[in-house]
């Protein structure tokens, strides 16, 4: 039997217990804890936490014919070049907007008047408690990029569509790029 509605729930259910919890290691960007833990089923156990000391932030931006910029580098941790949207992390302490506009400006040069946070994300919950949002970027204006120390970046810029068609053919595979486009084709029926 199929329904238009969620099944009833409540949203504050916790069917796990922590009896403590300890952190097992910390840089400037993440924090690494171990939780001991009663499971759902009532047995104990650990469980690893990744918490992240930013917020995921992706931008889309789109110009007046439709087009968009992708940012290609190499990521570490999976060992292969990606194309995703400009993106990066803002500290939880600032607000998000001027995190996305700096890192805008950072990976692509581009200032834009016009935003919309259209989506916010959750990149692998059952491991991490990252929390992603996503702008839509509009009325932009070429500037020069600032990218940092650590980024290697090719910036490409093409159509929306096309960018949609990577998602789909699995050419882009991070997360925060692939929810972002979807949504944002969806809001601009591009």
């Amino acid at each position: 039997m199929s329904s238009t509605s969620a099944p009833e729930y409540d949203p504050h259910y916790n069917p796990w217990q922590t009896l403590g919890t300890a952190v097992k290691y910390e840089n400037p960007w993440i924090r690494v804890r171990e939780d001991q833990i009663i499971n759902p089923a009532g047995n104990p156990g650990v469980y690893g936490v990744v918490s992240m000391k930013n917020k995921a932030l992706g931008i889309i931006p789109v110009d007046e014919e439709g087009n968009t910029w992708l940012v290609g580098q190499y990521r570490y941790a999976l060992k292969e070049y990606c194309w995703e949207i400009p993106m990066g992390g803002g500290p939880v302490e600032l607000d998000i907007l001027e995190s996305a506009q700096r890192e805008l400006k950072e990976e692509t040069g581009l200032l834009a008047k016009r935003w919309t946070n259209i989506a916010r994300v959750h990149t692998s919950n059952s491991v991490t408690d990252e929390e992603g949002f996503v702008f839509l970027a509009q009325d932009l204006e070429q500037g020069d990029t600032e990218p940092e120390e650590t980024e290697d970046l090719r910036i490409w810029k093409l159509p929306l569509s096309q960018a949609v068609e990577m998602v789909m053919d699995n050419r882009i595979t991070d997360a925060v790029s692939v929810a972002g486009l979807l949504k944002a084709a969806r809001l601009l029926h591009k």
